[in-house]
């Protein structure tokens, strides 16, 4: 069914949004998406695409209909909060989730997105004396000051320079660069690290990195703070990327999936001791919709989907899957030169190419087969695949068909490129 807008979508895109993002949208055949259920989204001429995108916040997919029973009757009687008296739906969120959290984090604070509460970790941070953050390179913490101060991509970090001062960056998985580079401070620091860097490529941290990083905080008597918004919460075939080496932080970042896909949210979990300054004062960090009756309604639906669907075990046999099956169908584009390697955790799979152009040709290839991907905000020549752990056994045929017919295009493209000596 032809569900065709009334509005010029794009038109208005550049008229009062933005030019950029209408060019971007373009390149990849312009849909104007208009509805979604399940992995599907539809488009306004009623085509379905499967979305393996999204940023890893779909790992329910689109509109669980527990997550969103629990929302819309929330909503309908009591949306908003006054913010003055208690709100059970707060109480009640918090208790599901550090339920669920790595041992010894026993405190919350509900944001509105994952730089949201990276922002209040670093002020949380300061309370403790902290004058230092030591990010890794290649990071993504997000677009708001601090957040960009602690990631690691020039490129995005630069045009808004100088940024907070007294922030340095490590190579992501060298322990004695870290260890290095803490011997050099004066005064107390935080160290902020992502166990895999989802937007930087989706690395994956070294055996043990982890565990030795704990270890050279504790040492220099550093903060640990984790930022698992983009792994935590099952996409990684577990609750969290860092429990594999029983690693507890002082502060552990979650979001993405924590609104079930349907709503936004941020959190921070911390210690006791990490989070006794806003114990005594609340409002040293504070946002008017943070932890909304809505909102809340959500997280605690799909903690408990999480749970009893057992979806952190469902992504890890399903990624193991389809990470066997896109190394049998990328073998030719391997071979070829044309992909480095594919590599990934559970449901977060990442296939680098050799070059960024080979990349988008690739992502454009996809969509024309009605596949969503993930490009990479810091590493452009690697195409990120996020899909739901609700993937029925069609679908995840249709994505590693998809895969296989893209690439043997890009393959095609470039063998006929190469052929006229270009």
């Amino acid at each position: 069914m032809r569900m065709a807008p009334t509005l010029d979508v794009e038109q208005l895109y550049r008229r009062h949004l933005s030019a950029g993002r209408a060019r971007v949208a373009s390149m990849v055949g312009g849909q104007v998406e208009v509805s979604s259920s399940g992995s599907l989204v539809t488009d306004a001429r009623g085509e379905n695409y499967l979305n393996c995108g999204g940023y890893g916040v779909f790992l329910l997919g689109h509109g669980h209909p527990r997550v969103v029973a629990a929302v819309c009757e929330q909503i309908k009687r009591h949306s908003l909060s006054t913010r003055l008296f208690l709100d059970p739906t707060l109480a009640a969120a918090a208790r599901a989730l550090t339920a669920v959290a790595p041992p010894g984090l026993e405190r919350v604070y509900f944001g509105t997105s994952g730089a949201d509460v990276v922002e209040a970790a670093i002020k949380l941070a300061r309370l403790h004396d902290v004058r230092h953050v030591v990010g890794a390179d290649g990071a993504f913490h997000g677009k708001s000051f601090g957040a960009l101060s602690a990631s690691g991509n020039p490129t995005l970090r630069d045009p808004f320079a100088p940024l907070l001062p007294g922030v340095e960056h490590v190579p992501f998985g060298d322990a004695n660069a870290l260890d290095a580079a803490l011997s050099c401070l004066e005064g107390r620091a935080c160290v902020i690290l992502e166990p895999v860097q989802a937007e930087g490529g989706v690395r994956l941290a070294p055996e043990g990195y982890l565990a030795a990083t704990a270890e050279t905080c504790r040492v220099h008597g550093a903060l640990l703070i984790l930022d698992e918004v983009a792994t935590g919460l099952g996409r990684t075939g577990a609750w969290w990327a860092a429990e594999r080496e029983e690693v507890s932080p002082d502060m552990l970042l979650a979001g993405k999936q924590l609104g079930g896909g349907v709503m936004p949210i941020g959190a921070l979990l911390a210690t006791e001791e990490a989070f006794a300054p806003l114990d005594r004062d609340p409002f040293l960090h504070s946002t008017t919709f943070a932890g909304s009756p809505s909102v809340m309604a959500a997280v605690s639906a799909t903690i408990e989907v999480l749970c009893e669907e057992r979806i952190p075990e469902r992504a890890a046999e399903l990624g193991a899957v389809l990470q066997r099956e896109l190394e049998r169908v990328l073998a030719p584009a391997c071979e070829a030169g044309l992909i480095a390697e594919i590599r990934g955790t559970g449901l977060l799979i990442g296939l680098e190419f050799a070059t960024p152009g080979l990349a988008g040709q690739f992502e454009i290839e996809l969509v024309q087969r009605r596949v969503i991907p993930n490009h990479c905000i810091n590493r452009h020549n690697v195409v990120r695949y996020t899909p739901p752990a609700t993937l029925a056994d069609g679908e995840t045929q249709w994505l590693i068909e998809a895969t296989r017919a893209a690439a043997e295009a890009v393959i095609d493209r470039h063998r006929r490129r190469s052929q006229r000596g270009l």
